[in-house]
């Protein structure tokens, strides 16, 4: 993406832009920068087509795309949702010979071309083809982390983990509520706890992250508290996303009893996890040994078929987390 964006912004153009693939954060960005930012204002008007895939019929494509630019250069054609148009194979012929003073851009989002097709050899040779693939929850931290970054602020990692555990890998609301955040927090430059629990709507004191530290450290009464909390807050942490939260934490401390040597960086890297937060997961290995985080693994395993009523009588979700962690804890 940061390619392609850095080739439009020095004027350098290919004909046609394939975008596909899972993450739709890239190519909503690019989708985006095509529609609004490639041609001025005045170009826009008669140089600037739009199409949608569920509505659009391939001939009407071809037309807009053959059309010469007026009082202008270069003309844009968006195929937006190209997922959902019929007949997408018949765009081949024009892609085989594509107008240059034509920029057609394709957003073919959740799933790509078979790259074995003529479609797809047809693009990789005319066009430039971006697929996209969700990112892995390990790389979260340092991509919103740098993201933060090129805004020109700085995020504390505690701050930045509230963010990330509450939002997941859904890369376009984390982009969206940082910018919300930035506009709050008016003259300062650095991103903390406070400003994701006023801005954001996630408790700092009562969250996953910190339910899994306490669980970590045995601090019965914390969880319970915690819990309480949730409770009381349906929305703030659905059982469906801390089961499978506490299941990603103990599976991570798990994975220490393989490792050789003391060093918090090199067991973080082999694990997978921020080394900032190594620690808690060496606490968590160290409170309740093998046996006890196998354990903690299985019973967070019966109680996420519990949430779904299986072998189960019907229990509120609070009840269901805090008779699990009385077991998990004692």
């Amino acid at each position: 993406m940061d390619k392609i964006l850095s080739e439009w912004k020095q004027g350098a153009f290919k004909p046609v832009y394939w975008l596909e693939g899972e993450e739709e954060y890239y190519i909503n960005q690019l989708v985006n920068y095509a529609e609004h930012s490639i041609l001025s204002e005045t170009e826009k008007s008669f140089n600037l087509t739009i199409f949608y895939g569920k509505d659009a019929d391939w001939a009407s494509v071809i037309n807009a795309c053959r059309r010469y630019p007026m009082f202008a250069d270069k003309q844009v054609v968006l195929l937006k949702e190209a997922q959902q148009m019929r007949d997408i194979d018949k765009l081949e012929p024009y892609i085989q010979t594509p107008l240059v003073s034509t920029i057609f851009v394709v957003s073919y989002k959740e799933k790509k071309v078979d790259g074995r097709s003529k479609l797809g050899k047809l693009l990789k040779e005319k066009g430039e083809v971006l697929t996209t693939k969700k990112m892995y929850d390990n790389q979260l931290p340092e991509w919103a982390s740098e993201l933060v970054r090129s805004k020109g602020y700085t995020i504390s990692q505690k701050a930045l983990m509230l963010l990330i555990d509450h939002i997941g890998n859904d890369l376009s609301r984390i982009d969206k509520e940082i910018e919300k955040i930035l506009i709050n927090i008016s003259n300062r430059k650095n991103i903390t706890e406070d400003d994701i629990e006023q801005f954001v709507g996630i408790s700092k004191e009562y969250n996953v992250f910190e339910l899994q530290d306490a669980l970590g450290a045995k601090d019965i009464s914390k969880a319970v508290r915690i819990i309480q909390y949730f409770e009381s807050n349906p929305k703030a942490a659905p059982i469906q996303l801390v089961l499978p939260a506490l299941y990603n934490f103990f599976s991570k401390a798990y994975m220490l009893f393989g490792q050789s040597g003391s060093d918090e960086k090199i067991a973080a890297a082999n694990i997978g996890v921020n080394p900032f937060f190594i620690k808690d997961y060496m606490t968590a290995a160290k409170n309740y040994g093998a046996s006890g985080i196998e354990n903690a693994l299985l019973l967070l395993h019966q109680y996420n078929l519990k949430s779904i009523g299986v072998n189960s009588v019907a229990l509120e979700d609070g009840s269901l987390l805090k008779e699990m962690v009385i077991k998990m804890i004692l």
